[in-house]
């Protein structure tokens, strides 16, 4: 077992997609989400490690999906299908309350809100890596929202930017048991050294005792 430490000035808290779309009763995104949502208690355990970040001097940094404006999509020669289904649904839709951030999540004072990602990884196309590497964050730990979508795929390349990550498994949510299932026990271990629980990382970030992580190949 390796013992995982999360030290203030290196580590962030990594919030994904916490628009009201997705977190909020009426968002177009919520009713396909709030079974598994309210099953695991995604949304007041998404707000207790917020909280526990704050309150441990943890920075927050948030990668926000793109909002759609019109005319998005019109002239692509290709669109992912996940492309396809948010402008179909206008998910997000800029200047509406569906795409602002859900009242628990709205940024504070001192948090950074990284440029907003097309797809799925807060990182690409975005200077979330540049914001983190200037702030000097080298761990994450992840919360947010999708877990098969924008949360996997976010994690798959802080692993690959050189990240050490910690993903919070009862602190996102998903449209089935199926894709958490797939997300949070089959892809992501292979590329956070820790999946916790809420409770976990609130313990390891308020005493600093860290976390103790499996090691992986």
């Amino acid at each position: 077992m390796a013992q995982l430490s999360y030290e203030k000035a290196i580590t962030g808290l990594l919030v994904i997609d916490p628009y009201n779309d997705f977190l909020s009763e009426g968002g177009k995104v919520w009713d396909r989400l709030k079974g598994i949502a309210e099953a695991n208690q995604c949304v007041p355990h998404m707000k207790q490690v917020l909280e526990a970040s704050r309150q441990a001097g943890i920075r927050v940094f948030y990668a926000m999906h793109h909002r759609y404006r019109p005319g998005d999509y019109e002239d692509w020669k290709y669109i992912a299908p996940i492309q396809k289904a948010a402008w179909s649904r206008r998910t997000f839709e800029y200047g509406t309350w569906g795409g602002e951030f859900h009242k628990e999540f709205e940024p504070q004072p001192g948090d950074v809100v990284a440029s907003e990602h097309w797809c799925s990884s807060g990182f690409a196309s975005t200077d979330l890596d540049l914001l983190l590497k200037k702030h000097g964050i080298h761990k994450l730990i992840v919360v947010g929202l999708i877990a098969h979508t924008c949360v996997e795929a976010t994690v798959r390349f802080a692993a690959e930017l050189g990240y050490e990550v910690t993903m919070v498994k009862d602190a996102t949510a998903d449209y089935s048991e199926v894709e958490m299932h797939a997300a949070l026990e089959v892809n992501i271990p292979h590329y956070a050294s820790a999946v916790v629980t809420a409770d976990e990382i609130v313990a390891a970030i308020s005493s600093a005792a860290g976390v103790e992580a499996a090691a992986r190949a």
